[in-house]
């Protein structure tokens, strides 16, 4: 039996096109593929990681894509750099308020991933 203090999770985002979507988090987002499961030479789900997030990816229900919204908390020198690395790509990046300052990038379903700004001190 599996025991742990900290509750593991991964979110899964659903996309309509596994292919496209790999290339974004790969290609665009600097993710990793972890796993990936294949039926009928099709990748019908893929985890992909960077730097501790990991998210699942499926396209077994492609009626469910997007939108999700994923929040990722970073400190305030690695949100700046990341905002340089894919603004660098020619990634989209915009700014919101959602309570604070966020930034938000979104994959080609529309799902998103939230940065929140660290509160000024």
């Amino acid at each position: 039996m599996f025991v742990s203090s900290r509750w593991y999770t991964r979110p899964i985002l659903y996309v309509a096109d596994m292919d496209r979507a790999l290339a974004h988090y790969t290609g665009a987002l600097g993710f990793t593929v972890a796993w990936r499961y294949d039926d009928a030479g099709r990748t019908e789900v893929a985890q992909v990681d960077r730097a501790g997030c990991e998210l699942i990816l499926s396209c077994q229900d492609s009626m469910k894509a997007g939108p999700g919204r994923i929040f990722v908390s970073l400190d305030r020198e690695m949100l700046e750099a990341a905002r340089r690395e894919l603004e660098g790509k020619g990634v989209a990046v915009r700014e919101e308020r959602w309570g604070y300052r966020t930034m938000v990038v979104a994959d080609p379903d529309g799902n998103e991933l939230f940065f929140p700004y660290p509160r000024e001190e």
